[in-house]
């Protein structure tokens, strides 16, 4: 283990200098996709710019397969695959504290997460062939076999149990359950971690959970580093290889789509805060919608680019409403919301609600202006190699194009398809999308 710690310092050292060193050729870098026997999808960009490799494992195991009751259990999966490992063969059992060791020793990291879509597996490591050989190993143990601990899972339950009470207690919080609730109605998406459902799980569901989604066959394997695709494809063997043999993937289940809003809804809900805190939103579209583009562009002009938004201009410059007031699509597998947000003095929301209903209407209504479209690309294409500046952003944005599907070519094209939209597309998109008189509005603050 000495020699490994030398090895890791040292490639360390070498990677510390080369990070600053971008590479404004990411963009054009051809991503390179397969099927291994196994059944695992992979999508692979070499960059040899650094010594280093970025790997995300995306299963369809986030919290909207979460089972009815049992909300929360993904992200408790996810949180307990770093708490310990089986004893397998001649593996022994390794709990937290060793865990986190070894990935020190070799100076490379693990991480796994749940969202609302997908449950993800992320390795950072050198690429020296003993380090990378190692960590995937250690790896794969945590992906196939992971121990969920009986003595850890009622403590870790506890803390977040106890946070979650704690949050109940912050309007922010109030004013998201609520404007959830009333978006996504009984779709998992909207469906909220207690307590409650917290109390339900336990180690034998998380077991259960992780035979029935977590499998070579329904991964998707999203690198990029430097690695050859020859090493990319022993990468994936070693880091899939503990996961159970199998002939084939049985489908899951379907969920089903989140339905349109039938007509507006407005909730007030009194909170002795200094600030009312105000949603107004609908569902949305899926990150698929190949009118995503359009739509991007759309919401910066809308609420997305800061200071130099509609809905900043109207709420805040005009009116002093609001400090800040933005907009965003929350795109997913289903259609996450539209979502507009601001704090106000609770004497002043009814105003600033109805100036952020009256500007989304005219947009939808009227569109841009040529001028709005050509600084919003101007922006967006101005800001696109930000996106890619480094390995990580790099990865989450060819996983993105895993997980949704999108043509391998996305990026290199992302910046042609924005310059290309017209005021037409733009305002078609919004239209489509968007039904002012439909959506939600949900204020936190103020007295009873």
């Amino acid at each position: 283990m000495n020699t490994l710690k030398t090895i890791a310092t040292r490639a360390l050292l070498i990677s510390a200098g080369a990070i600053f060193y971008t590479n404004s050729a990411w963009a054009l870098l051809p991503i390179q996709h397969w099927t291994e026997p196994s059944g695992a999808k992979v999508y692979l960009v070499e960059s040899p710019v650094i010594p280093m490799v970025d790997v995300q494992i995306d299963f369809d195991a986030g919290s909207r397969r979460d089972p009815s009751g049992q909300s929360g259990l993904a992200s408790a999966m996810a949180a307990m695959a770093s708490k310990g490992v089986k004893a397998i063969g001649n593996d022994p059992a390794l709990d937290e504290n060793a865990l986190g060791e070894a990935w020190a020793d070799l100076g490379a990291s693990f991480e796994a997460g749940a969202d609302n879509d997908a449950l993800h597996y992320s390795l950072r490591s050198l690429t020296d062939p003993p380090l990378l050989d190692k960590a995937a190993r250690l790896a794969a143990r945590q992906i196939g076999e992971p121990s969920f601990p009986a003595d850890v899972w009622p403590r870790h339950r506890a803390r977040w149990s106890a946070s979650i009470k704690e949050s109940l207690t912050r309007p922010s919080t109030l004013a998201n359950h609520a404007f959830e609730a009333a978006v996504y109605g009984s779709h998992p998406y909207g469906v909220q971690t207690t307590a409650d459902t917290l109390a339900r799980i336990n180690v034998p569901d998380m077991l259960a959970f992780h035979t029935q989604h977590i499998s070579a066959c329904r991964a998707k394997v999203s690198i990029v580093g430097a690695v050859s695709r020859a090493q990319a494809q022993t990468l994936v063997a070693t880091l899939l290889s503990r996961l159970p043999a199998a002939s084939g993937c049985a489908p899951l289940p379907p969920v089903g789509e989140i339905a349109a809003l039938a007509a507006p809804a407005e909730q007030n809900i009194p909170f002795g805060s200094a600030q009312a805190h105000v949603l107004i939103g609908q569902p949305g579209f899926q990150r698929r919608d190949p009118d995503f583009l359009a739509l991007l562009v759309g919401n910066h002009i809308l609420g997305g680019g800061g200071f130099v938004s509609r809905l900043t201009n109207e709420v805040r410059e005009k009116r002093g409403l609001s400090y800040s007031v933005y907009s965003y699509f929350a795109s997913g597998l289903h259609a996450g919301a539209f979502t507009v947000g601001l704090q106000t003095r609770p004497d002043q929301a009814a105003q600033a609600v109805k100036v952020s209903r009256d500007v989304i209407a005219r947009f939808v209504a009227e569109g841009p202006t040529e001028a709005e479209l050509r600084a919003a690309k101007d922006n967006l294409i101005g800001g696109f190699a930000l996106r890619i500046d480094s390995n990580k952003k790099l990865l989450g944005n060819v996983a993105n194009i895993a997980w949704n599907d999108l043509p391998l070519d996305y990026l290199d094209q992302w910046s042609t398809k924005v310059e290309a939209l017209t005021l037409a597309d733009v305002r078609t998109a919004m239209a489509k999308k968007l039904q002012p008189e439909r959506m939600v509005t949900v204020v936190v603050g103020g007295k009873p």
